[in-house]
């Protein structure tokens, strides 16, 4: 469930080719002036070992927040529309900074730019935890996202120089397991620093795990950079990528709370719709555009790129509703409630894996649509199976499990179908932009959830949660459906798009 794993892999291989003074695959010398074996094994699995935690540590906090949520909203005393942004802050600047972060690795040095976001991390973690009023936390939030985005595409493109490229996809793999490990252990991490400890201690245990990295990663990791990287992507462009769905997003969540005719609702809309005919302007104009609008011209990234964003609305609403439902309705207990959740991410991690081999021999469609399908099925069935008594065996865990079916088919899939029909040089920037799309989806989901429940009274609460379980199983399966939308017209070769 990674997010970036083929734009890390695109900069990874670039910098295989421009290390400085390395040589070979790690560059340490036996006595007779070849590689010395078991030297550079073990020093590729130490670098593997730091690049995976780096990971593991952002993708764990992009799942450990939502089982602390109604906790923390007891804690500052404020309502769920508030305290949304603590979670879209963190996947709007997330979205807006992958890019722009992977530049800058290419152009300062990779190994740098990973410390500096492991360090940067951690204190803004800390920032987190200490928060003392909801302001500050979403800031905090705000602020860990930049530094998350540093280390992300840094993290694999420090790895694979220091593998051969015969074993370069067991570290792919490896790495790349890391979100799914993260996405299966967060919520009962969580769950367990909440009940035993504070909410507070879901942001402070991302300090140590930092610090070690930090620590060993001055001493093994080694730097290199893009000797062409010769530009930043356009400040304006960045600026406006964040703004819109931020603008939509703010809209979206007030409007039922202030209602759709307030000025702030109609002008949030308003704006968005105006800013985003400006950000393709400025895509088109800029010399180093924050997103490249020649990569849309491929009919399969374009539609694969609806189909990430259709499906993270659904994925990423679905997860934070379950998660409150359980709390809410049925009266979990948080680690009750994590436990209850944890099938699902298990399905997940079992799947993802074979479902890329699989898309690979019989085409990404058919996987596609086939995981859309299991999601939307396992969706309906909440909506029909839940009632207000909790029967977790019968009622939860089958569709629990069919939802982590079509989360494992969709997720790992999407990454490649978005990119595969892409020239080489364009695969790193095509992946970065689909990661981004997905960190939109995020926002735009969290926004819907929070609109559609609303503030129900707590005998409609059952009813609201059956409304968002319906809007989310319609919206995932539009993610599969959405791929087998006809061609109206001769599409652009893929050999057009500038290189």
């Amino acid at each position: 469930m990674s997010i970036s794993e083929p734009a890390a892999a695109g900069q990874a291989e670039r910098g295989a080719s421009d290390r400085s003074g390395a040589p070979g695959a790690s560059g340490v010398m036996g006595a007779s002036g070849a590689p010395d074996p078991s030297t550079a094994g073990r020093r590729a699995l130490w670098v593997l070992i730091l690049g995976s935690l780096g990971a593991f540590v952002v993708f764990l906090d992009t799942t450990i927040v939502n089982i602390a949520f109604e906790t923390i909203s007891r804690s500052f005393h404020t309502t769920t529309d508030h305290l949304a942004w603590v979670l879209n802050a963190y996947s709007l600047v997330f979205a807006a900074m992958l890019i722009p972060a992977g530049r800058v690795a290419d152009r300062y040095g990779r190994k740098r730019v990973f410390l500096i976001g492991l360090a940067g991390f951690a204190v803004t973690s800390a920032l987190c935890g200490a928060a003392p009023q909801t302001g500050v936390l979403i800031a905090g939030r705000a602020l860990q996202a930049v530094f998350a985005a540093l280390i992300v595409p840094t993290s694999l493109a420090l790895i694979l120089p220091e593998f051969p490229a015969a074993r370069r996809h067991v570290a792919v793999g490896t790495w790349g397991a890391m979100g799914a490990a993260a996405a299966t252990c967060g919520p009962t991490l969580g769950a367990l620093l909440t009940e035993y400890a504070s909410w507070r201690w879901i942001f402070l245990v991302n300090v140590p795990i930092c610090a070690v990295v930090v620590v060993f990663g001055v001493r093994l990791l080694r730097e290199s950079r893009d000797q062409r990287a010769d530009g930043l992507p356009d400040p304006l462009g960045v600026v406006l990528v964040a703004a819109i769905p931020a603008l939509l997003s703010f809209a979206i969540i007030e409007g039922p709370a202030w209602g759709w005719s307030d000025p702030w609702v109609i002008g949030g809309l308003v704006l968005s719709a105006v800013l985003l005919p400006a950000f393709l302007w400025r895509s088109s104009a800029a010399a180093q555009p924050v997103m490249d609008l020649d990569l849309f011209r491929v009919r399969q990234f374009r539609l694969a790129n609806a189909a990430t964003l259709l499906f993270s609305i659904a994925f990423y609403g679905l997860m934070l509703g379950n998660i409150i439902f359980l709390q809410t309705v049925w009266h979990y207990s948080v680690l009750t409630a994590a436990l209850a959740s944890t099938p699902g991410p298990l399905v997940v991690t079992l799947v993802a894996r074979p479902a890329s081999r699989l898309a690979a021999r019989i085409g990404y469609r058919p996987v596609l649509l086939a995981g859309a399908a299991c999601w939307a099925a396992g969706s309906v069935a909440y909506a029909l199976m839940v009632g207000s008594a909790p029967h977790w065996a019968t009622h939860w865990l089958p569709w629990n499990l069919l939802v982590g079916l079509g989360i494992g088919l969709t997720l790992p899939v999407q990454s490649s179908a978005a990119v595969e029909s892409l020239p080489p040089a364009r695969y790193a920037i095509g992946s970065a932009v689909s990661s981004s799309f997905r960190q939109l989806g995020a926002v735009l989901g969290i926004s819907v959830f929070v609109a559609v429940l609303g503030t129900p009274a707590p005998g409609t609460a059952l009813e609201a949660f059956h409304r968002t379980w319906w809007v989310f199983a319609a919206v995932g399966l539009a993610s599969g459906v959405v791929l087998f939308v006809p061609r109206l017209r001769r599409a652009t070769p893929t050999a057009a798009v500038p290189s």
